[in-house]
Parts: C-alpha cells; sequence; structure tokens
C-alpha cells in the first residue's frame, strides 16, 4: 500500500470508528442512563438490565465493536506518519505508542463485551420470580465481581491508562517528526492530562472520599474522540496532497 493510501485509509479508519462510538453511546445515555448506570448499586444496573430487553444487548454489542476501526487505524498509523527524517527521531515512542494503543482498544472492547455474554445471564437470574432470595443475592454477588474486573479494572483503568499512553507517546513521537501541525501533539498532551484525571474517579470506587473531578471522564473521552478526528482529517489531507505531489511529479517527469 502507498504511502497516500496508507494515510487516507489510516485517517478514514480513525474518522469513521470516532463517529461510530457515539452512536450506540447516545442510545446507551437514551435508554441505560449510561454512564451514571455504573456506579449504581448492582441490584439497580441488574433491574435496569432485565427491563432493556434484547434492544438493550444489541447496543452494548455494536458499543463494543464500533471502536475496531480506530483499532485497524492504530495499526496504519507507523507506515501512514512515515515522514522524511532521521530514522531514530520518533521512532521508539512511535512503537510504543502502537503496542500501548492496540492494547488499550481491545481491553476496552473486552470491557465492553461482558454486557453482552456475561451480564444477560445475571440478569435473567435476577428478575426471575421464581428464583430465591439466595439466588438472587449470589447473582447480585456475582454481578459485582464481573463489573469490578471486567468494567473497572479491565475497560476502565486498563483500556484506559493504555489509551492516554497511546495518545502522549504519539504525540511525542509527532512532535520529534515533520508532516503534521504542531497544535495537534500539543492538545494531544492536554486531552492526556485531563483524561488521566478521570482516574481517580475509577480509585474512588475502593477509596470512598477520594477527591474527584466527576466531569473529568467525560471531558476526556470526548477530548480522545475529538483528537482522535483531527488525527484522521490531518491524514486524510496529506494523503490528497501526497497524491496530487506524486500526480505533478509524474506529468513534470521528475
Amino acid at each position: 500500500m502507498t504511502l497516500p493510501r496508507t494515510r487516507t485509509t489510516a485517517g478514514t479508519l480513525l474518522i469513521l470508528g470516532a463517529v461510530l462510538v457515539n452512536i450506540p453511546y447516545v442510545m446507551l445515555i437514551m435508554t441505560f442512563d449510561y454512564p451514571d448506570i455504573l456506579r449504581a448499586p448492582a441490584a439497580e444496573i441488574l433491574g435496569r438490565f432485565s427491563t432493556g430487553g434484547p434492544g438493550l444487548i444489541w447496543t452494548w454489542l455494536a458499543f463494543a465493536w464500533a471502536g475496531l476501526p480506530i483499532l485497524l487505524g492504530i495499526l496504519l498509523l507507523p507506515r501512514a506518519l512515515a515522514v522524511d527524517a532521521p530514522e531514530d527521531r520518533g521512532r521508539q515512542s512511535g512503537k510504543l505508542a502502537l503496542v500501548f494503543g492496540a492494547a488499550g482498544a481491545v481491553a476496552q472492547m473486552i470491557g465492553l463485551l461482558r454486557w453482552v455474554f456475561v451480564v444477560p445471564g445475571l440478569a435473567r437470574v435476577f428478575a426471575d420470580p421464581q428464583a430465591s432470595s439466595a439466588t438472587r443475592d449470589a447473582a447480585v454477588v456475582a454481578f459485582q465481581v464481573v463489573h469490578s474486573f471486567g468494567g473497572v479494572l479491565l475497560g476502565e483503568h486498563i483500556g484506559q491508562i493504555f489509551t492516554i499512553i497511546w495518545m502522549a507517546a504519539l504525540s511525542v513521537s509527532l512532535l520529534r517528526t515533520s508532516g503534521l501541525p504542531r497544535w495537534l501533539p500539543i492538545s494531544g498532551f492536554i486531552a492526556s492530562a485531563i483524561y488521566l484525571d478521570a482516574q481517580g474517579e475509577l480509585i474512588a470506587t475502593v477509596i470512598p472520599g477520594l477527591p474527584t473531578w466527576e466531569a473529568a471522564g467525560l471531558v476526556g473521552s470526548l477530548l480522545w474522540l475529538g483528537w482522535t478526528i483531527a488525527l484522521g482529517v490531518l491524514l486524510l489531507r496529506g494523503g490528497r496532497v501526497a497524491r496530487s505531489e506524486r500526480a505533478i511529479a509524474f506529468s513534470t517527469g521528475r
């Protein structure tokens, strides 16, 4: 795949993924009180989930896989960002960004898929009118374990931390090479710092009373999506410019 085509493909995938993620996200806000529902008591979450029906499960499935284009775009970034610069400049941070970006995307996808393949069974047990109180209590405890491990630990903590490292490491790489405007890596550092502050809210789930900025998670995730779209747009523009330069060079015989 040529450099212009790689840039166009990577940019399209990043933009597509960022846009697609917002569709089920908005649907979950409207139908499931997401993300506030995540910190509600387990019994309340299971009760709300059981009333959501298959539509809610399909929405979670879409939410989990909507990030796949972003993952594919991340894997193409090392080739898409190839520029005329010394080989050692930005190489290490670029490799670091690829590893953490891909791992973060996978971790978040796995965390979200618990709502598709694990939670529905627990919700059915909890909502079963013939179930004993002991069985319902067991379903609540099982959900709390899955929710803390698959959600808070894997999806929110590891997934978000790795995504933050990806954005910061990629910003370092962009500063050390040429080809894209400097405001992109600078804004990447700012978005990373705000998104990192959201980790305090996760720690507060096990250390009650810890001071947190409640809006950090929402603001950080929106900045990450906006930054990803901006990167995708710049790659698309770079791909068009590279194709134009190649066409001019071909027509002039250079």
